[in-house]
């Protein structure tokens, strides 16, 4: 609940994306972020430990394909949008 009111939103929305059922803008990643310190990258990773050894890290993300499509199609967009500009 305190996270949503940090973010501006509801505490809902909030939870439909904890559960994969929603994904954020680019914007509401970042906002997520900064209430939370840490880097916006942070919140794709698996930080579990990897195959026993406690330095490693899984290098995968925790998303769904349907969400690595979403944040594919994101990225392409605001890259054109820059190169437009330019």
């Amino acid at each position: 609940m305190k996270l949503a009111e940090h973010c501006n939103t509801s505490p809902g929305y909030i939870g439909e994306i904890e559960m994969g059922r929603k994904f954020p803008s680019t914007e509401m990643i970042e906002r997520i972020a900064n209430v939370l310190r840490v880097e916006p990258y942070h919140l794709f990773r698996d930080w579990t430990k990897a195959d026993g050894d406690p330095d490693a890290e899984k290098p995968y993300p925790l998303l769904p394909g349907s969400m690595k499509n979403e944040i594919k199609s994101q990225i392409e967009s605001a890259v054109s949008e820059i190169f437009e500009k330019y």
